[in-house]
């Protein structure tokens, strides 16, 4: 399996975050622009919390809120999980599945470096599935 830092280095580099003190609706609008399904949200180049897709279906409109009046820092998930460079694929989808997440933010020395989706993980998975399957085929047919 590969670790965490090897799987960032195949993605665009750079995180895609937003403030705290910013309208829902402009999260919204970064969810798209961007084709994400969460965002970090800092201050300064401190992790604060997480917005996705699903705390907006869970905390806005549901709740009678609109999502032009409503600040991300007051439906963002503020307990955030976080992973290392060095955590495998494997640690990571266990934490994922046990804590029923869909992206991990990824800390290295304090700081935000990337962040990894339930997607990433999966595509990585297939991918070296693939390669261990084209090296039985090829040991096969010597």
């Amino acid at each position: 399996m590969k670790t965490v830092a090897q799987i960032l280095k195949l993605k665009p580099a750079g995180v895609v975050s937003i403030g705290p003190d910013v309208p829902v609706l402009d999260a919204l609008k970064l969810l798209g622009d961007k084709s994400v399904g969460a965002v970090l949200v800092m201050d300064g180049s401190g992790l604060v919390g997480i917005i996705s897709e699903r705390d907006y279906t869970r905390k806005v409109e549901v709740k009678g809120k609109s999502a032009g009046t409503t600040l991300v820092r007051e439906i963002m998930t503020a307990e955030v999980v976080c992973v290392t460079p060095n955590q495998t694929n494997e640690e990571c989808m266990a934490l994922m599945t046990g804590k029923r997440l869909r992206h991990l933010p990824v800390i290295e020395g304090g700081k935000v470096v990337g962040i990894l989706s339930i997607g990433d993980l999966v595509k990585d998975v297939i991918s070296e599935q693939k390669f261990i399957i084209e090296q039985l085929e090829h040991y096969i047919h010597l």
